[in-house]
Order: structure tokens, then sequence, then C-alpha cells
């Protein structure tokens, strides 16, 4: 009879749990292996003659249970690899109460980027969602908190960090031993090791609690910014959340090869280099807001995920949603110039587009094992997920949110909770009907399609789910907060309504003609808006009324509708036609992706070309008028518009008077010249000269990515390197994926870039369909670079492009990248079915302009 660990979706036991972790790791670096042992404290409510621990890939030694005066060793270990657990089976029943395991192990660094690795000189840990597993014999489930008293024994001469301070640092033989603070409650999860050469800003304090940024020796100049974010932010964080930091300290580290973006270990941030560190003489405003973000997010985590931590990983919206949503929030309040909220608006489409799919799933969705939970970091569980807690947190007011939260805190500290526990904290504050709005919002896939009609002051609205597949329907409907923004005699207005049914007419308040109305005011409700075409046509006119998010999102809904079959792609272009003289840079950002998407899949020949030209006389007049060179004291936001003209006349539209311009300006800036370029152009003006660059370019570029220490800059011409359109360049550029000169951390986004290269493209098409397997491998079987380069996929443009990866996914299944070859392959086939549908309608419409 089958044991139930075979089961790849075992689950612990509940009547067995750890209180407390004291164990002793030592590493050999050169040999990438470790030896551990740990003494852990166990309460069993009931006896049992089985304790069964996760552990992947160790083997261990002597095992031995104690309670009181009775001390004894397991009849037999047997490894169960399905569940990568371990079972101890004894002769008698082990009693109830408290009681202690002694065990011994070794292992081995794991290859990839999970468990313990080497990251270069660095050897780091990542063991979210379950990889602890393969350093510590251990109950590897979120549920199973415990105190964790760890000791490291390494080479002298390394810096070594863990959760807690250092208690004790000592000489043992050759050795030196580490003995770290004993942590607060914590998941397994959440534990972490960093050793390697690395280098600290000096100590600072934040409201008492200590912190610093580590880094290689090379890299030290580029910590401060982020040290700088985490002590501005983590005040804000306190005071909102009414907790004062649990975690004694803040160590955040950049880690030189890195599967996610960060890791909220308690106490012990990891980052990938290009999240913490950054130059800002030279990194663009984007690169800033970004690690000011990712700092924020994970310090957040720090109380909502460390303090309270989910049960099991189908409620991992209630760590990664809440830390994606208060980022912005906090972000916001210390940095109102930078406009937080349009960022998240730019986020939260990447949530729309997947949401609008049939192989979407549920912020909350069921998740059976750990290896599933892998593929619930999405756009769904973050972006989705932090734009209802924003739209529930809009419906109940800021305040009364806010008291929900701090409850929900205090009533589950150190402990577990599930969304019904959050639900239950808010309503209890803010006395609202909390579970009726947030149950359908997380329980239910997608969002809706609002249909507006606007007759006199009457608003008849209608709803039903939307999906980007033409002639798809579903009847679904939502609780909808919507924000009613219009303009009358009286001036600009807000109503706000919950419109709960398939059908409903709202009066507006006031009096005489509706100048126009925005269905989404403030664009901060989830949910696309089809207006009849008076009221499009209003809104239209009235742009410079509107606010930019707003504008933001009449561009995506109306694109979203051509997508779906619901509109003409003339009403998209008739509309971004009417944006030429723009001025705000989230807005254009959002104009130049819309358009971007044109030229590049539903354009050929000449007209593309045609396409370009029209793109460039919208535009390539507000870019003359700025120029390329930025004035003294000139601020971020023109500094902003211009790099998105930029992107959209060089980039884009491919002006050669651009192209020449920008060539001895990149020139220069590689010369050592700081001055040549406004930093927020460097992206795009490096990437436009690459495309059309030369052997000594490529070579230039190449000598410099492992030496560069700004990893922003690093990545800079990684990219540029997949840019080069001429052909024996591209070849060059396609084997280096191959190769040490493209980290682990950096091949999927390198793999796509590729697949973005219009002259290579089906050379490396076809090389990839070859090598499938051997790119597969490189990723090092990381879920996040798998999901990746699975969706990088979803560039290639053609039918017989989706028959072939059809073919490819299904002969070369990833069971860690189920979900994401499902979106990817349902929406590289609507790409193509649109391509086929619009393509026409983008030539006629081209051909109708003068």
């Amino acid at each position: 009879m089958a044991h139930p660990t075979d089961e790849k979706n075992f689950r612990l036991p509940t009547t067995l749990r750890p209180r407390r972790y004291q164990a002793t790791v030592t590493l050999d670096l050169e040999g990438r292996t470790f030896t551990g042992e740990q003494r852990v404290e166990l309460e069993l409510s009931q006896p049992t003659t089985e304790i069964i621990l996760h552990a992947n890939a160790l083997e261990l030694g002597d095992v031995t249970f104690r309670a009181g005066n009775d001390a004894r060793k397991p009849a037999s270990k047997r490894v169960a690899p399905v569940s990568e657990t371990v079972v101890l089976t004894f002769d008698a029943p082990l009693p109830a109460g408290s009681a202690t395991l002694d065990v011994l192990w070794t292992g081995h660094f794991s290859e990839g980027l999970r468990g313990l690795y080497a990251a270069g000189k660095v050897a780091a840990t990542q063991f979210e969602a379950a990889d602890a597993r393969r350093l510590f014999p251990c109950f590897d489930e979120p549920a199973f908190k415990a105190r964790w008293a760890l000791t490291v024994r390494v080479p002298q001469g390394h810096t070594v960090l863990g959760n807690g301070r250092v208690v004790k640092d000592e000489a043992d033989g050759a050795l030196r031993k580490v003995t770290f603070q004993e942590t607060e409650l914590l998941s397994s999860y959440l534990i972490a090791l960093v050793v390697g050469p690395l280098v600290g800003t000096p100590e600072e304090q934040a409201e008492g609690i200590p912190v610093r940024t580590w880094s290689l020796p090379e890299k030290a100049h580029l910590a401060k910014f982020g040290q700088d974010a985490a002590l501005q932010v983590l005040p804000r964080l306190q005071d909102y959340f009414g907790l004062p930091y649990a975690f004694g300290k803040v160590d955040q580290v950049g880690i030189p090869d890195f599967e996610a973006g960060a890791m909220e270990n308690a106490g012990l941030i990891t980052y990938r280099e290009v999240a913490l560190l950054l130059d800002p003489a030279t990194a663009p405003l984007s690169v800033q807001k970004r690690v000011a973000e990712v700092v924020t997010h994970e310090l957040a985590h720090q109380w909502f995920g460390n303090w309270v931590t989910m049960v099991w990983w189908d409620d991992l919206w209630l760590n990664e949603a809440f830390a994606t949503w208060m980022a912005f929030k906090i972000v916001d309040q210390w940095r109102p110039d930078w406009r937080m909220w349009l960022d998240f608006d730019a986020h939260r489409a990447s949530a729309l587009a997947l949401d609008a799919l049939k192989s979407t799933h549920p912020i909350h969705g069921e998740v059976r094992n750990a290896g599933e939970a892998g593929e619930s970091f999405d756009a769904i569980t973050y972006e989705k997920g932090g734009a209802v807690l924003r739209m529930i947190e809009g419906f109940l007011g800021e305040g009364p949110f806010r008291e929900g939260i701090r409850l929900y805190m205090r009533k589950h500290a150190r402990a577990n909770a599930v969304k019904e526990d959050l639900w239950n904290a808010l309503g209890e504050a803010a006395k609202q009907p909390v579970n009726e709005l947030a149950t359908k919002w997380i329980g239910q896939s997608g969002f809706p399609l609002v249909s507006v009609k606007l007759e006199g002051r009457k608003v008849a609205l209608s709803q039903r789910r939307f999906y980007s597949e033409p002639g798809v329907k579903s009847p679904e409907t939502w609780p909808v907060p919507m924000v009613l923004r219009f303009e009358d005699a009286g001036g600009v207005k807000e109503q706000r309504v919950l419109f709960r049914d398939a059908q409903a007419t709202v009066t507006l308040e006031g009096t005489g003609d509706v100048k126009w109305l925005c269905a989404n005011g403030g664009s901060t409700g989830f949910y696309r808006v089809a207006y009849e075409k008076p009221a499009l046509d209003a809104l239209a006119a009235n742009l410079g009324t509107l606010a930019p998010s707003e504008r933001i999102s009449l561009l995506a809904d109306t694109w979203a509708l051509v997508r779906a079959g619901q509109a003409p792609v003339a009403d998209l272009l008739d509309l971004a036609a009417r944006f030429g003289d723009e001025e705000d840079e989230a807005v254009l950002d959002e104009l130049v992706g819309r358009l971007g998407y044109i030229e590049n899949r539903l354009t050929d020949g000449e007209d593309q070309e045609r396409f370009r030209r029209w793109v460039e006389g919208l535009l390539g007049g507000g870019l003359k008028k700025l120029g390329w060179q930025a004035a003294q004291g000139e601020p971020d936001p023109v500094k902003l518009r211009r790099a998105a003209l930029v992107r959209a006349v060089g980039g884009l539209a491919r002006s050669p008077e651009v192209l020449a311009q920008a060539r001895p300006l990149v020139a220069r800036m590689l010369q050592g010249d700081k001055t040549a370029l406004d930093a927020n152009l460097l992206d795009t003006a490096v990437g436009m000269v690459a495309r059309a660059g030369d052997a000594a370019l490529f070579e230039d570029l190449l000598q410099r990515l492992p030496k560069e220490p700004d990893p922003a800059t690093q990545r800079r011409y990684l990219m540029a390197l997949t840019s080069f359109e001429d052909a024996k360049l591209t070849e060059r550029a396609q084997g280096l994926l191959f190769t040490e000169a493209v980290k682990t951390q950096d091949v999927a986004i390198f793999a796509t870039g590729l697949l973005s290269n219009r002259t290579g493209r089906d050379a490396w098409w076809q090389q990839l369909q070859k090598r499938w397997k051997d790119l597969v491998t490189r990723t090092g079987a990381a879920p996040m670079l798998l999901r990746r380069v699975v969706e990088g996929l979803g560039l290639l443009r053609t039918r017989e492009h989706l028959e072939q990866v059809k073919a490819l996914l299904q002969a070369n299944p990833i069971p860690e990248a189920q979900q994401a070859t499902a979106q990817t392959l349902e929406r590289l086939t609507q790409d193509v079915a649109l391509r086929e549908r619009v393509a026409p309608e983008v030539a006629a419409w081209l051909k109708r302009r003068p």
C-alpha cells in the first residue's frame, strides 16, 4: 500500500508541530557541500509512530527522538522523493507532549538559484516557496512557524549574514563560527543565510532599527540609494501598521545571481542587484522608482507575511497583493513628485491583460502542492490583488481600512491567517459588508466590461465578463465600486456608485448638460469601460480636462475593445491622433506602447514604413521642441517626456535623423562623458544605436559587460547585444546565451530579447526549437525563469510560428510553467488572429491619411 508521502500533493499532519530549531551548519564553499546538526523542539498532540520531515537531496545521518528520559532511534528512514520528505518510523508510538528530535545530515549546494546555491563569489539561500528543505530537514510549510537559533561555520575571511544579529563570532579551528540571535516565530521559507566577500554601508538607525545595505566591494558605491530608501520608508510603515518592526535589524543584500526581484526574509532581505544597487547620477528615474518600490515592498512584508503569515500557498496573495499595494502607497507618501500611482496603473495593465484570458486564475485559487505555489507568483496575485485592495480601500475609506489592517495584525500576531480573517477585521473596523465585495473579486476569475450610454443626465450601465478573445461571452457580474466623473454647468464633479447587477440606470446629480462622462474616475477600478460612440467622442474632444490616469485608461480600454473585436482599430488610431500635443510622460508611455504593438505586429513592408512616418509626424515635433539636451535644473517630468518621445520617434518610428543625433552622443557616453546623455535616455539611445551598429560596437559592449559594476548599466549593455540587426552580429549574440556571458538570472530576458530582433528572429527561433532543452536547463529549473522563457515565445507573430510553438510545448511540457504555457498559447493565438483580422484595417486607415 502506498504511503501518503508518495503523493505530490502530500501535506504534513498537524498533530506534530515544531516550536524551535537549534541548528549548526558547516559550509564548504570550495567543495559546495555542507553538513548540519540540529535539535528541533516538538509538540505532539497525540501519539504517533512516524515523524515526517521535508528534505530534498539531503542525506540524513544519526537521528534521536527524546521525550523526558526516553531516547529512541527510528527503526527506518524512508525517503519519499515525490513529496520531498523523509519518513522516520519508530517501533512503538511516541508519546504526546513536548519532545526533541536530534538530526545530523549532509548535502550539496543546489544547482540553479534555489536552496543554498553559489552566486558567483557569494553563497546565498532562496527558500520561497519550498526550498528550505534543500538545506535543513524541517517542517517546510508556512503554517509550521517556529523560532530559529542558527550557527554557521565557514572559512575565515567572509561576511556572514543571517536573520538575526550576530551574538557570537569566534574561531573554531580553521573555521569561523558565527552564532545569530534567535528569531521570532517564522515559517521556514523566511530563513536566510548569505556568505561571501561582502561590504556594508555604515549602520544607520531608523527609529532605533539598525539598517545596513550590503554588496560586493566593487559595487559598494551603489548601495546608498537603497539604504536611504529603507531609512525613509521604515518609519512610515511602522506608523501605518501601528506596530514596531519585530525582527531586530534590517540587512539588505545585493546577490549577483538571483531568480526573483527580491525576497523578504525576516531581517535579511535579499535582492537581485538591479533591484537594490544604483548610481543616482546615471540611473534613469524609472530605475530609481523601481528600487524604492521593491525595497518598500519587501519591508512591508515584514508585517504582512512575516509577522502574520498565510496558512497555505492558496493565500499567497495575502502577502504579495498587500505588499504590492502598500509599496506604492508608502513611496507615494515619501516622494509625491514621482506620481507612483500612475506607475501602479501601468503595472495593473499586465494583470488586466492576463485576466482577460480564459486560462486566467482567481486571486485566491486552489494550490495543491509547493510546485504549484511557484506558478502563483504572477500579475494576478501581485497586480490584480493590489488593485482590488486599492479598490476596497477606496470603498471603505483610508481610515477605516487602516484600522482594519491594524486589527488584523493584532489578532493574528506571530501566527497564521486566511483571507476570511482579513475580511472580518476590515468589516469590523469599517462597519461595512466587506465580504460581499471581497469574496467576489478574490474568488472569481476575470473582471467586468462596463458598457456606458449617456442620455441627458441618465447613465445606462450594463456589465458582463470581459474576454480578449472575440465572440466569447459570459454572464458573470461583480459588485463594482465605480467613480463617475463628469462635467456640467457646475464644473467637474464625482459621484460614487456600487454597481451590483447586470444593468442599472444612474441619474447624475446636478443640473444642465453633461459635457463629458468618465466612468472610471481616477482610474482606480479594476474593469474596462465601453462607451457608446457619442460619449467616446465627447471624451476625445476633452482630453485636456481628464486626469492623466483617465487618459491612460481611455487609450487602454479602447485598445482592449479592438483586441476583443468589439471596436474597429480606426477608433484607437483616431483617438491616438489626438495625442500629438500630449505633455504628460505617463500618458505618452501608454500611447507609445499601444502604437509600438501596431508597428511591430500589425504592419509590414510599405504599411510599416507609412505607419512609422505617421508616428514621426505625430510626435516628432514634440521631440524637436525639447531637443536632446536637458536644460540646467530641468524638472523630471520634462526629462521623462523627452525619453518617451525618443522611444517613439527614434525607437518605434526609426527616424534616420534621430538615429544620426544619437550616435555621437552614445559614443561620447561610452568614452566616459557622463554628461553626454540624460540618464533617462540611455536605454533607448544605446538600444537604437546598437540596432544599427557594427562589429566594433558589438565587441565594445561585450567587453564592457563583465567589468561593469552598475547592474542597470550591465543590463543595458546585455540587452543591447540582442538588438544588433546585422546578420553576423545577431548570430554572435545568439551564441552568447549558452555561455557564461549571460548569468542564469538573465537567461529569460536575453532569450526574449533575441526573439524581439526582427532580422534575427526566424533564425533564432529555428535554433531555439533545436536547443529548447538546453535553454530549459540553463534556467536551473527556477520556476520564475521558466515562466518567463515560455512567455517570451509570445513574441512570435505568424500562424506558422503558433503551430510550431504548440508542437514544441506539447512535446516538451514544463510542469513548473503549466499556467504560463496555457496563457502564452492563448495569447499568441489571439495575437495571430488579431494580425490576420486587423492588419488590413490598419493599412486602409493609413491610406486615408493625408
